[in-house]
């Protein structure tokens, strides 16, 4: 990184990077992670990043960027009435909650170990997408009483170790739940927010000082990762958003389960290599 001829490509991953990512916050109310998080830790790897922190870095970069992506991606879906308020209310503050307690969870895993565990869950996630299974279902209607902030504080956890959105997890659940796709992406680009903050507030506190960090790097937040996708996120969000609006409900689905799969193969192939 200590010359531009070290710079350029990597700036220019990164740039790529944020162009997909915001596509696909837009499309799939996914915030972008699923795609940053990979693509990062192949970006860091390049760079010499200790393989022990490497995920942690992604992972933390991924989530300060999605906190801006997940606005300009909740306007464009409340724009076209795909956003559940009543949900947000009941589900949001668990969300929140469950954000930091994964921070504090995956300051104690190994970079492989939080290989494995995305590469696992987005192929459980990619299954349940690509498979016809529209009229399966776990609940007719969101689970209500004690143990139901069980679900969006678990969702918060794992999406704030795994660097995602919370769309990723939160999508599929609520399709489980009788709700309809289109709503669910669109409640789950809001979700994006209330995991992005307090997960990346938990990475930058928990990272701070590690003296295996890359420049640039506010704990676990690399702020020049930060800098160049999140400004193009955010432009190209709205253009997923809209792109979402003219597919059909197992189109979306499909789309969403084959990008998971290729996803997990790549975090799954990681992890055996660490």
């Amino acid at each position: 990184m200590e010359t531009a001829g070290a710079l350029l490509p990597l700036a220019l991953a990164m740039l790529l990077t944020g162009v997909v990512g915001g596509l696909l916050a837009g499309l799939l109310g996914v915030g972008g992670g699923i795609v940053i998080v990979p693509v990062l830790d192949t970006a860091l790897q390049l760079t010499g990043v200790d393989p022990a922190i490497r995920m942690h870095v992604a992972v933390a970069t991924s989530l300060a960027v999605i906190i801006p992506t997940s606005i300009f991606s909740t306007r464009a879906h409340r724009a076209r009435g795909a956003l559940d308020r009543t949900l947000v209310r009941q589900w949001g503050p668990w969300m929140f909650a469950g954000a930091l307690l994964g921070t504090v969870l995956a300051a104690h895993l190994e970079g492989g170990a939080l290989a494995a565990l995305f590469g696992v869950v987005a192929l459980l996630v990619a299954v349940k997408m690509i498979l016809p299974l529209h009229n399966a279902l776990i609940s007719k209607e969101i689970p209500r009483g004690l143990l139901a902030p069980a679900i969006p504080l678990g969702i918060g956890s794992l999406s704030s170790m795994l660097g995602i959105g919370g769309g990723t997890l939160s999508v599929p659940v609520l399709t489980l739940m009788n709700q309809p796709i289109h709503r669910a992406v669109g409640t789950a680009a809001l979700f994006g927010l209330l995991i992005g903050l307090p997960g990346a507030f938990g990475y930058v506190v928990s990272g701070w000082g590690d003296p295996r960090l890359p420049p640039g790097s506010l704990g676990y937040v690399n702020v020049i990762g930060l800098a160049l996708i999140a400004p193009v996120s955010v432009l190209v969000a709205p253009i997923g958003a809209r792109l979402a609006h003219r597919l059909d409900k197992r189109q979306l689905s499909v789309a969403f389960g084959v990008f998971l799969l290729l996803v997990a193969v790549r975090m799954l192939l990681r992890s055996l290599a660490a």
